[in-house]
Protein backbone atom coordinates (compact mmCIF):
# COMPACT_ATOMS: atom_id res chain seq x y z
CA UNK A 1 0.00 0.00 0.00
CA UNK A 2 1.29 3.30 -1.09
CA UNK A 3 2.29 5.50 1.78
CA UNK A 4 -0.83 7.56 4.44
CA UNK A 5 0.86 11.27 3.00
CA UNK A 6 1.16 9.77 -0.67
CA UNK A 7 -2.53 7.91 -0.23
CA UNK A 8 -4.07 12.31 0.89
CA UNK A 9 -2.72 13.26 -2.02
CA UNK A 10 -4.16 11.65 -4.79
CA UNK A 11 -7.75 11.82 -2.98
CA UNK A 12 -7.04 15.42 -2.48
CA UNK A 13 -5.67 15.71 -6.16
CA UNK A 14 -8.26 13.20 -8.06
CA UNK A 15 -11.49 12.33 -6.23
CA UNK A 16 -14.44 14.53 -5.93
CA UNK A 17 -16.23 13.73 -2.41
CA UNK A 18 -20.45 13.81 -2.10
CA UNK A 19 -21.76 16.00 0.53
CA UNK A 20 -18.19 17.90 0.94
CA UNK A 21 -17.05 21.11 0.87
CA UNK A 22 -14.83 20.97 -2.54
CA UNK A 23 -12.55 23.91 -2.06
CA UNK A 24 -11.65 22.99 1.61
CA UNK A 25 -10.69 18.97 0.22
CA UNK A 26 -8.82 20.86 -2.42
CA UNK A 27 -6.93 22.35 0.52
CA UNK A 28 -6.74 19.99 2.78
CA UNK A 29 -7.27 16.61 1.55
CA UNK A 30 -9.72 13.82 2.80
CA UNK A 31 -10.22 14.99 6.98
CA UNK A 32 -9.65 10.97 7.70
CA UNK A 33 -9.30 7.82 5.14
CA UNK A 34 -10.66 4.81 6.92
CA UNK A 35 -8.38 1.24 6.16
CA UNK A 36 -10.00 -1.32 8.23
CA UNK A 37 -12.92 -1.67 10.42
CA UNK A 38 -13.89 -4.25 12.83
CA UNK A 39 -17.25 -4.81 15.52
CA UNK A 40 -18.17 -1.16 16.18
CA UNK A 41 -15.05 0.16 15.36
CA UNK A 42 -12.99 1.71 12.43
CA UNK A 43 -9.04 2.47 12.24
CA UNK A 44 -7.66 4.82 9.59
CA UNK A 45 -4.58 4.32 7.32
CA UNK A 46 -2.73 6.40 10.49
CA UNK A 47 -3.14 4.06 13.08
CA UNK A 48 -6.07 5.98 14.70
CA UNK A 49 -9.13 3.96 15.95
CA UNK A 50 -12.33 5.31 16.63
CA UNK A 51 -15.90 4.19 18.11
CA UNK A 52 -17.99 4.35 14.63
CA UNK A 53 -20.75 6.36 16.26
CA UNK A 54 -22.53 7.51 12.81
CA UNK A 55 -23.21 3.65 11.63
CA UNK A 56 -21.08 4.67 8.72
CA UNK A 57 -24.16 6.53 7.26
CA UNK A 58 -26.26 5.17 9.51
CA UNK A 59 -25.96 1.59 7.38
CA UNK A 60 -23.62 -0.15 9.32
CA UNK A 61 -25.94 -2.53 11.82
CA UNK A 62 -23.68 -5.06 12.04
CA UNK A 63 -20.61 -3.14 12.50
CA UNK A 64 -17.21 -4.41 10.80
CA UNK A 65 -15.87 -7.57 9.18
CA UNK A 66 -19.21 -9.87 9.25
CA UNK A 67 -17.56 -13.38 8.44
CA UNK A 68 -20.95 -14.95 7.29
CA UNK A 69 -22.19 -11.74 5.32
CA UNK A 70 -18.86 -11.84 3.91
CA UNK A 71 -18.67 -15.75 3.14
CA UNK A 72 -23.07 -15.63 1.52
CA UNK A 73 -20.95 -12.35 -1.14
CA UNK A 74 -18.05 -15.01 -1.52
CA UNK A 75 -20.46 -18.22 -2.18
CA UNK A 76 -22.87 -15.73 -4.41
CA UNK A 77 -20.34 -14.87 -6.47
CA UNK A 78 -18.69 -18.04 -6.92
CA UNK A 79 -22.09 -19.40 -8.13
CA UNK A 80 -23.84 -16.50 -10.08
CA UNK A 81 -22.41 -13.08 -9.74
CA UNK A 82 -24.30 -10.81 -11.77
CA UNK A 83 -28.06 -11.93 -13.34
CA UNK A 84 -30.31 -9.04 -14.63
CA UNK A 85 -33.71 -8.68 -13.67
CA UNK A 86 -35.14 -6.96 -16.93
CA UNK A 87 -37.27 -8.75 -19.40
CA UNK A 88 -39.16 -11.35 -16.91
CA UNK A 89 -35.54 -12.92 -15.85
CA UNK A 90 -35.04 -13.52 -12.42
CA UNK A 91 -32.64 -15.31 -10.60
CA UNK A 92 -33.16 -17.52 -7.20
CA UNK A 93 -32.01 -15.33 -4.21
CA UNK A 94 -34.05 -12.55 -5.21
CA UNK A 95 -36.88 -14.31 -5.64
CA UNK A 96 -36.82 -15.53 -2.08
CA UNK A 97 -35.61 -12.22 -1.09
CA UNK A 98 -38.80 -10.70 -2.26
CA UNK A 99 -41.21 -13.17 -0.40
CA UNK A 100 -39.71 -12.76 2.91
CA UNK A 101 -39.79 -8.74 2.67
CA UNK A 102 -42.93 -8.54 1.80
CA UNK A 103 -44.53 -11.13 4.68
CA UNK A 104 -42.15 -8.88 7.24
CA UNK A 105 -43.34 -5.36 6.07
CA UNK A 106 -45.08 -3.15 8.78
CA UNK A 107 -48.17 -3.44 7.67
CA UNK A 108 -49.27 -5.52 4.51
CA UNK A 109 -47.50 -5.20 1.12
CA UNK A 110 -47.99 -7.62 -1.78
CA UNK A 111 -45.37 -6.32 -4.53
CA UNK A 112 -41.41 -5.18 -4.11
CA UNK A 113 -39.25 -3.36 -6.59
CA UNK A 114 -35.27 -3.53 -6.11
CA UNK A 115 -32.98 -0.72 -6.56
CA UNK A 116 -29.81 0.01 -5.35
CA UNK A 117 -29.42 3.36 -3.25
CA UNK A 118 -31.80 4.42 -1.15
CA UNK A 119 -32.31 7.53 -3.34
CA UNK A 120 -33.44 5.44 -6.10
CA UNK A 121 -37.20 3.80 -4.79
CA UNK A 122 -38.05 6.78 -3.89
CA UNK A 123 -37.41 8.70 -6.84
CA UNK A 124 -39.54 5.59 -8.42
CA UNK A 125 -42.56 5.85 -6.33
CA UNK A 126 -42.30 9.39 -7.73
CA UNK A 127 -42.68 8.29 -11.16
CA UNK A 128 -44.71 5.42 -10.14
CA UNK A 129 -47.44 8.03 -8.31
CA UNK A 130 -47.68 9.63 -11.14
CA UNK A 131 -48.21 6.72 -13.73
CA UNK A 132 -50.53 5.06 -11.71
CA UNK A 133 -52.69 8.19 -11.43
CA UNK A 134 -52.77 8.47 -15.43
CA UNK A 135 -53.82 4.91 -15.64
CA UNK A 136 -56.89 6.07 -13.04
CA UNK A 137 -57.51 9.44 -14.92
CA UNK A 138 -56.25 11.38 -12.41
CA UNK A 139 -53.22 13.18 -14.43
CA UNK A 140 -53.66 16.37 -12.19
CA UNK A 141 -52.49 14.62 -9.47
CA UNK A 142 -48.87 15.40 -9.53
CA UNK A 143 -48.00 17.25 -6.00
CA UNK A 144 -46.00 15.57 -3.67
CA UNK A 145 -45.96 16.78 -0.21
CA UNK A 146 -42.68 16.42 2.34
CA UNK A 147 -41.06 18.21 4.89
CA UNK A 148 -38.12 20.77 5.65
CA UNK A 149 -34.91 18.85 6.67
CA UNK A 150 -36.55 15.67 5.57
CA UNK A 151 -34.27 13.67 3.08
CA UNK A 152 -35.11 11.16 0.75
CA UNK A 153 -31.62 10.93 -1.82
CA UNK A 154 -29.72 13.15 -4.24
CA UNK A 155 -31.36 12.37 -7.90
CA UNK A 156 -33.50 14.66 -9.27
CA UNK A 157 -36.85 13.79 -8.09
CA UNK A 158 -36.02 12.47 -4.51
CA UNK A 159 -34.00 15.66 -3.76
CA UNK A 160 -36.97 17.63 -4.75
CA UNK A 161 -38.79 16.20 -2.38
CA UNK A 162 -36.04 16.49 0.53
CA UNK A 163 -36.06 19.71 2.71
CA UNK A 164 -33.15 20.33 2.10
CA UNK A 165 -31.81 23.77 0.58
CA UNK A 166 -28.03 23.28 0.20
CA UNK A 167 -29.14 20.58 -2.07
CA UNK A 168 -31.13 22.58 -4.13
CA UNK A 169 -28.84 25.30 -4.28
CA UNK A 170 -27.29 25.98 -8.01
CA UNK A 171 -28.91 23.18 -9.19
CA UNK A 172 -31.87 24.75 -10.28
CA UNK A 173 -34.00 22.26 -8.14
CA UNK A 174 -36.48 21.83 -6.55
CA UNK A 175 -38.87 21.03 -9.78
CA UNK A 176 -42.52 22.42 -9.58
CA UNK A 177 -45.01 19.96 -7.52
CA UNK A 178 -42.87 19.66 -4.62
CA UNK A 179 -44.28 21.05 -1.53
CA UNK A 180 -42.97 21.30 2.17
CA UNK A 181 -44.35 21.13 5.54
CA UNK A 182 -42.85 22.70 8.62
CA UNK A 183 -39.64 20.56 10.93
CA UNK A 184 -41.53 18.88 13.66
CA UNK A 185 -38.99 19.99 16.03
CA UNK A 186 -40.47 20.74 19.21
CA UNK A 187 -37.99 21.86 20.87
CA UNK A 188 -36.89 24.62 18.57
CA UNK A 189 -40.05 25.54 17.48
CA UNK A 190 -42.58 25.62 19.92
CA UNK A 191 -44.18 28.76 21.10
CA UNK A 192 -43.89 29.41 24.58
CA UNK A 193 -46.32 27.71 26.85
CA UNK A 194 -47.29 25.14 23.54
CA UNK A 195 -47.19 21.56 24.76
CA UNK A 196 -46.44 18.67 22.46
CA UNK A 197 -49.62 18.01 21.82
CA UNK A 198 -50.64 21.53 20.96
CA UNK A 199 -47.49 21.72 18.81
CA UNK A 200 -48.62 18.76 16.95
CA UNK A 201 -52.23 19.73 16.27
CA UNK A 202 -51.19 23.06 14.94
CA UNK A 203 -48.25 21.07 12.70
CA UNK A 204 -51.11 18.53 11.64
CA UNK A 205 -53.24 21.97 10.90
CA UNK A 206 -50.78 23.74 8.84
CA UNK A 207 -50.81 20.51 6.44
CA UNK A 208 -54.55 20.53 6.46
CA UNK A 209 -54.56 24.17 4.97
CA UNK A 210 -51.64 23.14 2.78
CA UNK A 211 -53.98 20.59 1.04
CA UNK A 212 -56.81 22.84 1.27
CA UNK A 213 -55.06 25.47 -0.83
CA UNK A 214 -53.52 22.82 -3.27
CA UNK A 215 -56.38 21.24 -3.58
CA UNK A 216 -56.79 17.84 -2.68
CA UNK A 217 -57.32 16.67 -6.43
CA UNK A 218 -53.81 17.94 -7.30
CA UNK A 219 -52.45 15.68 -4.46
CA UNK A 220 -50.51 12.61 -5.15
CA UNK A 221 -48.64 11.69 -1.91
CA UNK A 222 -47.14 12.52 1.36
CA UNK A 223 -43.85 11.48 2.12
CA UNK A 224 -42.29 11.13 4.90
CA UNK A 225 -39.38 9.20 7.28
CA UNK A 226 -40.87 8.03 10.19
CA UNK A 227 -37.80 9.75 12.30
CA UNK A 228 -36.43 12.22 10.53
CA UNK A 229 -32.47 11.70 10.08
CA UNK A 230 -31.03 13.99 7.68
CA UNK A 231 -32.49 16.85 9.43
CA UNK A 232 -30.50 15.57 12.59
CA UNK A 233 -32.53 12.64 14.16
CA UNK A 234 -35.21 14.60 14.97
CA UNK A 235 -37.64 12.38 16.96
CA UNK A 236 -41.92 13.46 16.95
CA UNK A 237 -43.33 14.82 19.53
CA UNK A 238 -46.45 13.38 21.02
CA UNK A 239 -49.33 13.73 19.18
CA UNK A 240 -47.64 14.26 15.89
CA UNK A 241 -48.28 10.91 13.86
CA UNK A 242 -51.70 11.03 15.13
CA UNK A 243 -52.75 14.09 14.09
CA UNK A 244 -50.37 13.94 10.84
CA UNK A 245 -52.47 10.68 9.52
CA UNK A 246 -55.98 12.38 10.62
CA UNK A 247 -55.41 14.37 7.81
CA UNK A 248 -53.64 11.86 5.13
CA UNK A 249 -57.17 9.79 6.25
CA UNK A 250 -59.88 12.48 5.44
CA UNK A 251 -58.10 13.37 2.27
CA UNK A 252 -57.64 9.72 1.45
CA UNK A 253 -54.14 10.89 0.28
CA UNK A 254 -51.12 8.18 -0.45
CA UNK A 255 -48.66 7.67 2.01
CA UNK A 256 -45.03 6.91 1.47
CA UNK A 257 -43.01 6.05 4.73
CA UNK A 258 -39.44 5.94 4.06
CA UNK A 259 -37.68 3.47 6.28
CA UNK A 260 -34.17 3.73 4.31
CA UNK A 261 -32.79 4.73 8.01
CA UNK A 262 -35.63 3.74 10.29
CA UNK A 263 -36.07 0.02 8.58
CA UNK A 264 -34.62 -3.27 10.46
CA UNK A 265 -34.51 -2.47 13.81
CA UNK A 266 -32.64 1.66 14.47
CA UNK A 267 -35.54 2.35 16.79
CA UNK A 268 -36.25 -1.20 18.48
CA UNK A 269 -39.17 -2.61 15.92
CA UNK A 270 -38.15 -4.05 12.70
CA UNK A 271 -39.80 -0.68 10.80
CA UNK A 272 -40.23 2.98 12.23
CA UNK A 273 -43.79 2.39 10.92
CA UNK A 274 -44.19 0.48 13.86
CA UNK A 275 -42.17 2.27 16.43
CA UNK A 276 -44.91 5.30 15.71
CA UNK A 277 -48.47 3.19 14.60
CA UNK A 278 -47.69 4.37 10.73
CA UNK A 279 -50.18 2.75 8.55
CA UNK A 280 -48.10 3.47 4.98
CA UNK A 281 -49.50 3.00 1.66
CA UNK A 282 -45.99 1.85 0.06
CA UNK A 283 -42.77 1.60 1.90
CA UNK A 284 -39.37 1.79 0.72
CA UNK A 285 -35.80 0.47 2.68
CA UNK A 286 -31.79 0.20 1.86
CA UNK A 287 -28.95 0.81 4.49
CA UNK A 288 -29.39 -1.91 7.06
CA UNK A 289 -30.97 -4.34 4.14
CA UNK A 290 -27.74 -5.23 3.46
CA UNK A 291 -26.18 -4.32 6.67
CA UNK A 292 -23.79 -1.78 4.12
CA UNK A 293 -22.36 -4.27 2.80
CA UNK A 294 -23.58 -4.22 -0.44
CA UNK A 295 -25.93 -0.98 -2.27
CA UNK A 296 -29.20 -2.47 -2.37
CA UNK A 297 -33.07 -0.54 -2.03
CA UNK A 298 -36.24 -1.98 -2.22
CA UNK A 299 -39.61 -0.51 -2.77
CA UNK A 300 -42.58 -2.05 -1.42
CA UNK A 301 -46.76 -1.57 -2.44
CA UNK A 302 -50.06 -2.92 -2.09
CA UNK A 303 -52.07 -5.02 -4.74
CA UNK A 304 -54.01 -2.34 -6.06
CA UNK A 305 -51.39 0.06 -6.51
CA UNK A 306 -49.72 -2.98 -8.39
CA UNK A 307 -53.16 -3.39 -10.98
CA UNK A 308 -53.07 0.19 -11.79
CA UNK A 309 -49.20 -0.08 -13.18
CA UNK A 310 -50.22 -3.35 -14.93
CA UNK A 311 -52.92 -1.08 -16.43
CA UNK A 312 -50.27 1.00 -17.75
CA UNK A 313 -48.29 -1.74 -18.64
CA UNK A 314 -50.69 -3.55 -21.08
CA UNK A 315 -51.30 -0.80 -23.02
CA UNK A 316 -47.69 0.65 -23.45
CA UNK A 317 -46.31 -2.83 -23.60
CA UNK A 318 -43.93 -2.56 -20.94
CA UNK A 319 -42.97 -1.06 -17.14
CA UNK A 320 -40.52 1.18 -18.45
CA UNK A 321 -38.69 1.27 -15.53
CA UNK A 322 -35.49 -0.04 -14.43
CA UNK A 323 -32.12 -0.25 -13.37
CA UNK A 324 -29.08 -2.67 -14.17
CA UNK A 325 -28.09 -3.67 -10.88
CA UNK A 326 -31.60 -4.06 -9.59
CA UNK A 327 -32.50 -7.21 -7.58
CA UNK A 328 -27.95 -7.99 -7.67
CA UNK A 329 -27.96 -11.65 -7.03
CA UNK A 330 -24.81 -10.65 -4.37
CA UNK A 331 -27.05 -7.94 -2.71
CA UNK A 332 -29.93 -10.25 -2.40
CA UNK A 333 -27.64 -13.02 -0.96
CA UNK A 334 -26.29 -11.23 1.65
CA UNK A 335 -29.88 -9.47 2.09
CA UNK A 336 -31.10 -12.95 2.82
CA UNK A 337 -28.13 -13.71 5.41
CA UNK A 338 -28.26 -9.90 6.88
CA UNK A 339 -32.15 -10.82 7.96
CA UNK A 340 -31.33 -14.53 9.26
CA UNK A 341 -28.44 -12.80 11.50
CA UNK A 342 -30.72 -9.95 12.91
CA UNK A 343 -33.69 -13.11 13.77
CA UNK A 344 -30.91 -15.23 15.39
CA UNK A 345 -29.04 -12.60 17.20
CA UNK A 346 -32.64 -11.17 18.10
CA UNK A 347 -31.42 -8.16 17.39
CA UNK A 348 -34.54 -6.07 18.40
CA UNK A 349 -34.21 -7.67 21.65
CA UNK A 350 -30.58 -6.68 21.64
CA UNK A 351 -31.26 -2.50 20.91
CA UNK A 352 -34.07 -2.40 23.18
CA UNK A 353 -31.68 -3.36 25.97
CA UNK A 354 -29.16 -1.18 24.76
CA UNK A 355 -30.58 1.83 24.09
CA UNK A 356 -31.65 2.11 27.90
CA UNK A 357 -28.25 3.46 28.76
CA UNK A 358 -27.76 4.29 25.64
CA UNK A 359 -30.95 7.38 25.89
CA UNK A 360 -30.15 7.64 29.41
CA UNK A 361 -26.87 8.35 28.62
CA UNK A 362 -27.71 11.01 25.84
CA UNK A 363 -29.95 12.74 28.04
CA UNK A 364 -27.88 13.23 30.76
CA UNK A 365 -25.59 14.97 28.59
CA UNK A 366 -28.37 17.93 28.74
CA UNK A 367 -26.32 19.05 31.88
CA UNK A 368 -23.86 20.02 30.18
CA UNK A 369 -24.13 24.48 29.12
CA UNK A 370 -23.64 23.98 25.62
CA UNK A 371 -26.91 21.38 25.35
CA UNK A 372 -30.03 22.67 24.84
CA UNK A 373 -31.93 19.39 24.18
CA UNK A 374 -31.50 15.50 23.24
CA UNK A 375 -34.20 12.64 22.51
CA UNK A 376 -34.96 9.94 20.46
CA UNK A 377 -35.51 6.54 20.24
CA UNK A 378 -34.08 2.79 20.08
CA UNK A 379 -30.23 3.42 19.01
CA UNK A 380 -30.90 6.73 17.54
CA UNK A 381 -30.85 10.04 19.10
CA UNK A 382 -30.14 13.64 18.21
CA UNK A 383 -28.81 15.96 20.64
CA UNK A 384 -29.18 19.99 20.16
CA UNK A 385 -26.17 22.74 20.92
CA UNK A 386 -27.38 26.08 21.57
CA UNK A 387 -26.26 29.36 23.03
CA UNK A 388 -28.71 30.22 25.36
CA UNK A 389 -30.85 27.03 27.18
CA UNK A 390 -33.17 29.18 28.48
CA UNK A 391 -34.09 31.16 25.36
CA UNK A 392 -33.02 28.36 22.90
CA UNK A 393 -30.82 30.96 21.50
CA UNK A 394 -28.88 29.18 18.77
CA UNK A 395 -25.18 30.00 18.00
CA UNK A 396 -23.73 32.13 15.15
CA UNK A 397 -23.20 29.78 11.92
CA UNK A 398 -19.89 31.26 11.31
CA UNK A 399 -19.14 29.52 14.81
CA UNK A 400 -19.60 26.59 13.37
CA UNK A 401 -20.10 25.03 17.34
CA UNK A 402 -21.71 21.01 15.79
CA UNK A 403 -18.55 20.50 13.42
CA UNK A 404 -16.37 22.13 16.09
CA UNK A 405 -17.78 18.85 18.60
CA UNK A 406 -17.69 16.65 15.62
CA UNK A 407 -14.12 17.57 15.03
CA UNK A 408 -13.00 17.00 18.67
CA UNK A 409 -14.97 14.19 19.19
CA UNK A 410 -12.97 12.32 16.67
CA UNK A 411 -9.79 13.51 18.05
CA UNK A 412 -10.74 11.44 21.40
CA UNK A 413 -11.88 8.24 19.03
CA UNK A 414 -15.41 8.84 18.45
CA UNK A 415 -17.10 9.49 14.79
CA UNK A 416 -20.48 11.20 14.79
CA UNK A 417 -21.93 13.67 12.75
CA UNK A 418 -22.98 17.58 13.01
CA UNK A 419 -25.96 18.58 11.16
CA UNK A 420 -26.17 22.27 10.64
CA UNK A 421 -26.97 24.67 12.27
CA UNK A 422 -25.63 22.77 15.92
CA UNK A 423 -26.93 19.29 15.91
CA UNK A 424 -24.92 16.01 16.58
CA UNK A 425 -26.34 12.78 15.29
CA UNK A 426 -25.92 9.67 17.13
CA UNK A 427 -26.45 6.28 15.80
CA UNK A 428 -23.91 4.08 16.77
CA UNK A 429 -24.55 0.41 14.85
CA UNK A 430 -27.30 -1.75 16.06
CA UNK A 431 -24.29 -4.17 17.24
CA UNK A 432 -22.78 -1.77 20.30
CA UNK A 433 -22.64 -3.28 23.90
CA UNK A 434 -23.32 -1.24 27.02
CA UNK A 435 -19.42 -0.90 27.73
CA UNK A 436 -18.95 0.74 24.10
CA UNK A 437 -21.77 3.14 24.62
CA UNK A 438 -20.41 4.22 27.67
CA UNK A 439 -17.09 4.98 26.23
CA UNK A 440 -18.71 6.75 23.46
CA UNK A 441 -20.36 8.39 26.03
CA UNK A 442 -17.41 9.84 27.89
CA UNK A 443 -15.76 11.17 24.65
CA UNK A 444 -18.33 12.63 23.78
CA UNK A 445 -18.38 14.48 26.69
CA UNK A 446 -15.07 15.14 26.67
CA UNK A 447 -15.64 16.92 23.22
CA UNK A 448 -18.05 19.42 24.36
CA UNK A 449 -16.03 19.98 27.20
CA UNK A 450 -13.69 20.91 24.94
CA UNK A 451 -15.29 23.47 22.82
CA UNK A 452 -17.00 24.73 25.63
CA UNK A 453 -13.93 25.81 27.82
CA UNK A 454 -12.60 27.29 24.05
CA UNK A 455 -15.54 29.41 24.30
Amino acid sequence: MANTDSLQERDRQHHVHGQTNMRLHQQQGPSAMVNEGHGVYIKTVDGRELIDGFSGLGCTSLGYHNERLANAAKAQMDLLPFAPTFYGRSHPKVAELAARLVKMAAVPMDHIMFQCSGSEPNDAMIKFLWYRNIARGEPQRRKLISRWKGYYGNTVAAVSLSGQPHMHARFGLPMDDFLKLSTPNYYHFHQDGETELEFSARMAAEFDDLVQATGPESIAAFFAEPMQSGGGAILPPEGYWPAMQAVIQKYGIHFHVDEVVCGFGRTGYWWGAEAFGLQPDSTSCAKALTAAFFPMSALMFKEDFYQDMMQNSDEVGVLGHGFTYSGHPVGAAIALEALNIYQEMDLIGHVREVSEPFLDGCRTLMDHPLVGDARGIGLFCGIELVKDKKTREQFAPELKIGQRVQDAAHAHGLYLRSIPPDRISFMPPLIIEKSEIDEALKILRIALDSVWQEL
